[in-house]
């Protein structure tokens, strides 16, 4: 056990020893999650208002209270900054509130809100929750006009209001989404889906690339020496697995916390999802395995490596969810290692699965990992009679 774990070490030096491994392992896949997350996460579906002129008065407390109260995120501004936001796309609406149009509301005459919608796909719906929440504001203010018409003062009537909206129910509407698609990510988080597609992606990417450190090793003689030495040729071949295969567990345990700790992911069961890392890290140290033994160039193997893992990843979810395929790609997909742990994860994340749930997923995993790994283990062993 000694000599498989000293030559599985030597494999993770080597593979460490490439500072551009560090870059793509440890930092890009934190980077990419960050940039989708922010771009397309579920989460960065809450409109996003500024506020613009007015500080202080009445109306903007009325209409930025107002905003919030019906789940807006509200910031505030000043107009140049405002419109700046809205041609970059960093707000969804902006509203404008003049000096005129403060004085007007503190008078109780109309005033008028400039609102500018920016070029956001979801801008538009952020559009209609501004125009519900300053109607509101409206119905109020015509409430207390026509409480002081009937002649009740002014504070009695906004006390009045405040009376009836504590003790009349107001009607409660619910409106639910029938889609299955909508239904599956219901409730996830603005970075959890792109956290688990992305660790798909870059565990097995990595893995694969990492097939050229075989080839070297064959090259340079280092396996050969391993061989001389009292290591069997089976400790030899265990060894290079354990290597890679802690490779991609460090791997994909490092985007774990690291999305968890900076970005809020919910993993749902860590032990359970560290356990779905741990056989989808076993299927991608088995196909770099067989990688690494069928080519003699590095170069050529870290090429059809990343073009491989690059499909996979696609055919698998780990760009786009699957839940978007057409039936055909659906079936195709679940040829992938990326689809069953896409789907492992799904369970764990989104529904609150135990182990019993997603055991078919483990399973399919665990199978595609012997295969690939007896079969990698046969072909290094014919490579090491092979000239390099």
């Amino acid at each position: 056990m000694s000599s498989i774990l000293a030559v599985a070490g030597v494999e993770v030096r080597r593979f460490l020893r490439d500072r551009s491994n560090i870059f793509f392992v440890f930092i890009f896949p934190l980077v990419l999650i960050l940039l989708l997350g922010s771009q397309f996460g579920a989460g960065s579906g809450q409109a996003h208002v500024s506020v613009a002129g007015g500080t202080g008065s009445e109306l903007e407390r009325k209409v930025a209270g107002q905003l919030e109260a019906d789940g807006l995120r509200v910031t505030y501004g000043s107009p140049e900054t405002v419109r700046a936001e809205l041609s970059r796309g960093r707000t969804d609406v902006g509203v404008f509130i003049s000096d005129a149009a403060a004085a007007a509301f503190d008078d109780g005459q109309q005033a008028d809100l400039e609102v500018v919608m920016s070029a956001q796909s979801g801008a538009q719906a952020a559009l209609q929750s501004v125009r519900t929440s300053v109607q509101a504001v409206d119905t109020e203010q015509r409430q207390l006009a026509a409480l002081q018409d009937a002649g009740v003062s002014r504070d009695e009537a906004a006390a009045a209001l405040d009376q009836a909206r504590t003790t009349v129910q107001r009607p409660h509407l619910e409106i639910v989404d029938t889609s299955n698609v909508t239904q599956e990510f219901r409730g996830l988080g603005q970075f959890d889906l792109g956290a688990a597609q992305q660790l798909l992606l870059f565990v097995f990417l990595s893995s694969l690339t990492g097939a050229a450190t075989l080839i070297q090793a064959r090259r340079l003689g280092v396996i050969s020496r391993m061989m001389a030495s009292p290591v069997t040729s089976w400790e030899a071949i265990a060894g290079q697995a354990l290597g890679r295969f802690g490779i991609a567990v460090v791997q994909g345990a490092y985007i774990m916390v690291g999305t968890a700790l900076l970005f809020g992911v919910d993993w749902g069961n860590l032990l359970l999802a560290g356990l779905i890392l741990a056989f989808f890290a076993a299927v991608a140290a088995a196909a770099a395995m067989v990688i690494g033994s069928v080519f003699d160039n590095d170069a050529v193997s870290s090429g059809v490596g990343v073009g491989l893992g690059l499909v996979l990843a696609g055919l698998g979810g780990s760009m786009v969810p699957p839940e978007f395929f057409s039936e055909t790609l659906q079936t195709v997909s679940r040829a992938t290692p990326h689809r069953w742990a896409y789907d492992a994860f799904a369970v764990v994340q989104r529904h609150d699965g135990g182990l019993a749930d997603i055991v078919p997923q483990l399973v399919v995993l665990a199978a595609m990992a012997a295969v690939l790994l007896a079969l990698g283990a046969f072909l290094l062993q014919r490579s090491l009679n092979r000239a390099l």
